[in-house]
């Protein structure tokens, strides 16, 4: 008979039948066993006192098989022994964060004298050190429903881009429920901020709610920096999550058993829905896609809690759910800035304007389709409408108030001001600027404005007048002529002394110089 070591239920069978009374070969040949074990059991029994009138339990059983079975511990040969000596060492070098390989351990150790082969060396490294061996796993309990889901993109092969004809890599972001294993999936043929946050937000409105955290990969469109304690999101997508109101817990870096559930699932999402499937484009893939998570997946036994997940979910979890959002998400725009000297930021090709007291800062920008606002810290210091590539948000109150109205080259600004410093300056500068290129004249208007300012309102309005009357619109000549003018005199000045007026040596008459006759011109 061939060697068969006896489990625990045979040797209490064995020692069940020796206590009711049968002998050895009735024992062997009920149980199939040697009568020399047979034998062997029973004379073991007997020395430990194990009898008809003790109780068969398992400590009794155990011991009695213990004592059978034991076999001295062989000694180790000169190779295991010789090896044993550089226990350390080999922990040490097998310990490292970059472990050095087995062989080239080897190699150092012969040369410290080692004589043992690789192969023994191989077997101390798996049986003392527990090299090569796979860790020790457990089992982690479901969460409460609605507590959590779990987030992966999936590479599920390549498909037809209807908008271009050519064949792209086709992804697919899968959500599962941790609780009820119910799942969603959305393809998609990019990884951004944007696709993510559609997909979920379209998620959501496939389960008609929103769980209260969930666990995705570190993937670059959500996770800017990842970390095992403290991650830092994508600042577009922390908007998301706050706009919405869940929580994020993202998966440690190259750790797939933090998020199991979704990890499993896309290997059968690939197999069951889309291999060997034709699809005419993206959206006949997530409509696909959608029926399949509805009517299959959500409809079958999971293998895992043998309980069906869309009826799962919809009877216990369901309730639990945070309200599923009815708007979408713009997603915004968020970057960095400085304000250059002209008290202006770029963003996407658009300026907008920020006040003097930030200029050479560099400042936080928030851009979504509407609005763009500055941050500078915590402090919003400024928001303007979204501009177009090309185009210009300028606010008049970010520049400094002796510079605003040349900064925004405003026509009706310069009229104003001329206006207020005369009747007929003002009217000299609405002749100025009255034609069809008024921004052509704008720098005369500005030197009239400086006139007044140098010469005095009353002297420039004098002569303003003086050349509307003539129809004379010309800023150089009315410098000129303030220039050359003899400045009059102060009212009831008097320098004490009389100055005698005389005609002038060569003075005439008027009458000299009429071109009609005495006699007609007394006849009319």
């Amino acid at each position: 008979m061939s060697y068969r070591e006896l489990t625990m239920i045979d040797v209490k069978e064995v020692l069940r039948r020796w206590t009711a009374g049968q002998s050895d070969r009735q024992i062997a040949k009920a149980t199939g066993t040697d009568r020399k074990t047979v034998a062997r059991y029973v004379a073991m029994a007997k020395a430990l006192g194990v009898g008809s009138e003790h109780a068969l339990d398992d400590r009794a059983v155990h011991e009695v098989a213990q004592a059978v079975q034991a076999r001295p511990e062989v000694e180790p040969s000169d190779e295991w022994t010789d090896v044993a000596r550089h226990r350390e060492k080999i922990a040490e070098w097998l310990g490292r964060k970059r472990p050095l390989r087995l062989r080239k351990i080897h190699t150092l150790l012969v040369r410290d004298g080692l004589t043992a082969s690789y192969a023994t060396l191989r077997r101390y490294a798996m049986v003392e050190l527990g090299w090569s061996k796979k860790q020790p796993t457990i089992l982690l309990e479901d969460p409460p429903p609605a507590q959590e889901a779990q987030v992966d993109f999936g590479e599920m092969g390549t498909i037809i881009d209807a908008e271009t004809g050519k064949r792209r890599k086709l992804w697919a972001l899968i959500v599962t429920l941790s609780f009820s294993r119910h799942m969603f999936v959305w393809p998609s043929f990019a990884q951004t901020t944007e696709a993510v946050c559609d997909a979920l937000d379209r998620a959501w409105r496939f389960f008609g709610g929103m769980p209260h955290t969930i666990i995705p990969d570190n993937m670059k469109a959500m996770i800017r920096t990842p970390d095992s304690l403290s991650p830092v999101l994508v600042d577009a997508f922390l908007d998301y999550v706050q706009a919405r109101g869940f929580f994020v817990d993202p998966a440690r870096i190259r750790s797939p058993k933090d998020k199991p559930r979704v990890e499993n699932q896309v290997a059968y999402v690939r197999e069951s829905w889309f291999d060997g499937e034709t699809f005419t484009g993206l959206e006949d893939a997530r409509a696909s896609a959608e029926h399949w998570c509805h009517d299959v997946a959500g409809t079958r036994v999971h293998g895992t809690t043998r309980r069906v997940p869309r009826e799962c979910y919809e009877a216990e979890e369901k309730p639990s759910m945070l309200p599923a959002p009815t708007d979408p998400f713009d997603v915004p725009l968020w970057t960095e800035a400085k304000v250059h000297p002209d008290h202006h930021i770029q963003v996407r090709r658009a300026l907008y304007s920020v006040p003097t007291r930030y200029l050479h800062r560099t400042v936080r920008v928030r851009a979504d389709r509407s609005l763009v606002r500055i941050y500078l810290g915590a402090e919003l210091i400024k928001v303007h409408p979204r501009k177009q590539p090309g185009g210009r948000s300028t606010d008049s109150s970010d520049y400094p108030a002796n510079k605003a109205a040349y900064a925004l080259r405003s026509v009706d600004g310069a009229l104003d001001r001329a206006r207020k410093r005369g009747e007929h300056v003002g009217l000299f500068a609405e002749k100025l600027l009255g034609g069809p290129l008024p921004w052509a004249r704008m720098r005369q208007a500005y030197a009239l404005l400086r006139l007044c300012d140098k010469f005095g309102d009353g002297r420039v309005e004098a002569l303003c007048q003086s050349s509307l009357a003539f129809d004379v619109v010309d800023v150089h000549r009315l410098t000129r002529m303030l220039k050359t003018a003899t400045k009059p005199p102060v009212p009831g000045a008097s320098s004490g002394r009389v100055v005698q007026l005389t005609l002038p040596r060569f003075a005439r008459s008027t009458a000299q110089f009429e071109t009609r006759g005495a006699s007609k011109k007394e006849g009319v």
